[in-house]
């Protein structure tokens, strides 16, 4: 970086506006946000999965496994702030849930190991076929990473990140120049790569994290979309189309890439994408899905 980064379990925020706001993230939300997640059977789709309990997924969605793991990240947060011995032993109890879901080469996708393939058509008849598309089995995997990562800097554990590990060597093992070309249909899992690198030095990480960028657009058997932002090749889009949730997401993995390998043509991508956001797209509020039903750039 061109900048000294600073991991946030070194940052301390106390003052009296941004506190009092930790403090009830810390006292309300995420219990809150965590019971949603008991309710709902975000949590126990990996009790089933990993034999704990019987029955089928008990949420509406394939990407529902992504939720817990956003909330572990933030719980993560929350703990460097305030340690907090029962929601860490709380979220302790719920990467166990991961270990048992993860099958034996790493894979992570609740919903397939509960449902098996073509149970959804979304997912396609075997790992990876609709990736490009609306599986979420690399979205789900990018927030897991993630989560992994803060867990980790929090608290010194390794239980989620060594989940995320085999996860992620098994990427590396499917996807790349020698394996299977394809792009991630809901970015995110860019940024987890990005994350896990920093914290592994592990640089097939941020390897297959440009790969998963530098393949959208140069798909030979594959139609692009400005829908997920796959139109054309990331170093030369030139204006924010699309899903924006995705796209911010795509464009948070590109200023990593442009800032941790110096390459001129992320740099200049980035810069290009900002600008065309800044001063054409952005409310006052920060937000940028102007357009209902796809939460897209207007």
């Amino acid at each position: 970086y061109n900048i000294t980064p600073i991991s946030f379990n070194k940052v301390s925020v106390n003052d009296a506006f941004w506190f009092n706001r930790i403090q009830t993230n810390r006292e309300v939300t995420i219990p809150i946000a965590f019971g949603h997640c008991e309710k709902t059977g975000r949590i126990n789709n990996f009790k089933i999965a990993g034999g704990l309990m019987e029955g089928k997924f008990q949420s509406d969605a394939p990407f529902d496994d992504s939720d817990v793991s956003k909330i572990i990240e933030g719980a993560a947060y929350s703990l460097t702030t305030f340690p907090d011995a029962k929601l860490e032993a709380y979220v302790d109890t719920l990467i166990s849930y991961y270990a048992a879901a993860q099958e034996d080469d790493g894979y992570l996708y609740t919903w397939r190991t509960i449902m098996g393939d073509n149970s959804h058509d979304w997912i396609g008849s075997k790992r990876w076929e609709f990736t490009h598309v609306l599986s979420h089995e690399l979205y789900n995997l990018g927030h897991m990473f993630e989560a992994g990562v803060a867990y980790y800097q929090a608290t010194g554990k390794r239980n989620l990140l060594d989940v995320c590990i085999k996860a992620a060597d098994l990427l590396c093992k499917d996807f790349g120049p020698d394996g299977i070309h394809t792009w991630p249909g809901h970015q995110e899992v860019e940024i987890g790569l990005v994350k896990l690198y920093g914290v592994t030095g592990e640089k097939k990480y941020l390897d297959l994290a440009k790969f998963f960028l530098d393949v959208r657009g140069n798909c030979t058997d594959k139609t692009g979309s400005t829908y997920d932002q796959s139109h054309k090749p990331v170093v030369e889009q030139e204006e924010a189309v699309g899903h924006s949730v995705r796209a911010l997401y795509m464009f948070t993995g590109m200023a990593d890439v442009a800032a941790i390998t110096g390459d001129d043509s992320y740099n200049e991508a980035s810069h290009r994408l900002w600008k065309d956001i800044v001063e054409t797209k952005l409310y006052i509020t920060g937000g940028v899905g102007a357009a209902g039903g796809h939460e897209g750039f207007g």
